[in-house]
C-alpha cells in the first residue's frame, strides 16, 4: 500500500512540474479549441536557443572533465544509449498496431537523459554519503545524442521505406525486401543510409546540438551561457511545451487502440535500461575502479527518459512522429518510474560493489 502512495505522490509531483504541467496546458488550450498559435519561425528559434543552451551545458562540462577518467564511462553511456533505441525496435516497435515511427521516437526519448532525474539522484547520494565522480555530468551527452541521432536515423530509415512501399507499382521489389540488388546491404540501401546520415547531421535540431557541444569544449562561452541562455531556458521550454501539447491533443485518437502498450513500456522500460546501465557501469568499475556511486548514477541515466533535450529535436528532426506517444510515455510514465527506482540502483551498487 506504501509504494502505491509514493507512486500516486510521484506522479502528483511530476504533474505539477513545468514540463508536464505545460505540455498539459497546450492539450486543454486544443481541447477547448483555442485558436492560440505561436509562428513557426518562433517555433524553431525557441528550439534552436534551446539545443544550443544544451549543447553549450554539454561541451562545458565535458571540457572540465578530466579525458582520460572520462573514456571509458562515456564509451559505455554512448552504447547504452544506442542499445536501448535498438532493444525498442525489438520490443515496442513489435507491439500490434504500433507505428514503427512511434516506438522509435518513444525509444530515442528514453535512449536520451532526463537532466531533472539526474540531479535527483545526485542529491540522493550526497545526502546518503555516497561519493561519485565529478565527471559525471559530463556523461549525459555521449548518451543523449547517441540514443537521439540512432533513433531518428532509424525513423527516416523507416519513413523512407513507407514512401517507397507506397510507390512501389504491382510486383516491384521494394527497398529492403531482401532481393537481390534492393536489401538492405544493396548499394541503393547504402546510398540511403548514406543520404539520411547526412541530412540527420546536417539538420537545425542535430546542428544546434553539436556546434553547442563543440563551443563549449573547445571555446569558454561561460559568461553569455549564464547571462543569456540559462535565464531563458525555462521560459522557452514552457512554450514549447504549450506547442507539444496542443499537438499531442490533435493526435491523441492514433493512440487509443495501442495505449496499453505504451503504458506496458513506460512502466517497465525504465528498469531493464536502468539494469542495463548498470551492467555496463560494473563493467567499468572492474576496468577502471570507476565508483559505486558512479555505477549508480550511470544507471539512472540509462532509466530516465529525457524531459529537455529529446521533445524539441524529436520534434524537428521527426515531425511525422506522434507527440502523445513519446512525451506521453517518457515524462508522464517513465520519469515517475525513473526517480523510484533511485534506491534500487544504490541497493544493487551496496550489493555488487560495497560503499
Amino acid at each position: 500500500m506504501d509504494i502505491l502512495v509514493i507512486i500516486a505522490s510521484t506522479v502528483a509531483e511530476q504533474l505539477q512540474k513545468p514540463t508536464l504541467a505545460f505540455l498539459i496546458g497546450g492539450m486543454l488550450l486544443a481541447a477547448l479549441g483555442s485558436r492560440f498559435e505561436i509562428p513557426d519561425p518562433v517555433y524553431k528559434f525557441i528550439v534552436i536557443l534551446l539545443l544550443l543552451k544544451v549543447g553549450l551545458g554539454a561541451g562545458m562540462s565535458v571540457r572540465d572533465a578530466n579525458l582520460v577518467e572520462l573514456i571509458v564511462p562515456a564509451l559505455g553511456a554512448a552504447a547504452v544509449g544506442i542499445g536501448i533505441v535498438l532493444l525498442g525496435t525489438l520490443t515496442l516497435a513489435k507491439l500490434r498496431g504500433v507505428s514503427e515511427v512511434d516506438a522509435l521516437a518513444t525509444a530515442g526519448m528514453f535512449g536520451a537523459v532526463s537532466a531533472s532525474t539526474l540531479a535527483a539522484s545526485m542529491a540522493m547520494l550526497d545526502d546518503s554519503g555516497i561519493a561519485y565522480e565529478g565527471f559525471i555530468g559530463a556523461l549525459y551527452p555521449f548518451m543523449d545524442i547517441a540514443a537521439l541521432v540512432t533513433a531518428i536515423v532509424l525513423a527516416k530509415l523507416s519513413l523512407a521505406r513507407r514512401a517507397n512501399a507506397a510507390s512501389a507499382s504491382g510486383g516491384t521489389v521494394t527497398l529492403g525486401s531482401g532481393a537481390a540488388g534492393t536489401g538492405p546491404k544493396s548499394p541503393v540501401a547504402e546510398g540511403l543510409l548514406k543520404s539520411i546520415l547526412v541530412d540527420t547531421f546536417r539538420s537545425p535540431a542535430i546542428s544546434a546540438l553539436l556546434v553547442g557541444l563543440a563551443i563549449g569544449i573547445f571555446a569558454q562561452p561561460d559568461t553569455v551561457y549564464k547571462s543569456f541562455y540559462e535565464p531563458l531556458f525555462r521560459g522557452l521550454l514552457s512554450i514549447l511545451m504549450l506547442i507539444m501539447g496542443m499537438e499531442a491533443w490533435s493526435r491523441l485518437s492514433e493512440l487509443r487502440k495501442v495505449a496499453h502498450a505504451y503504458i506496458l513500456y513506460g512502466l517497465t522500460a525504465p528498469l531493464i535500461h536502468g539494469l542495463i546501465g548498470f551492467a555496463i557501469g560494473l563493467g567499468a568499475h572492474e576496468l577502471t575502479g570507476f565508483s559505486a556511486g558512479g555505477v549508480v548514477l550511470l544507471s539512472v541515466m540509462a532509466a530516465s527518459s529525457s524531459d529537455i533535450s529529446g521533445p524539441p529535436t524529436m520534434r524537428a528532426a521527426v515531425p511525422e512522429a506522434n507527440t502523445s506517444a513519446y512525451v506521453g510515455t517518457s515524462t508522464g510514465l517513465g520519469t515517475p518510474v525513473a526517480i523510484l527506482s533511485i534506491p534500487l540502483f544504490m541497493a544493487l551498487a551496496e550489493t555488487f560493489i560495497g560503499s
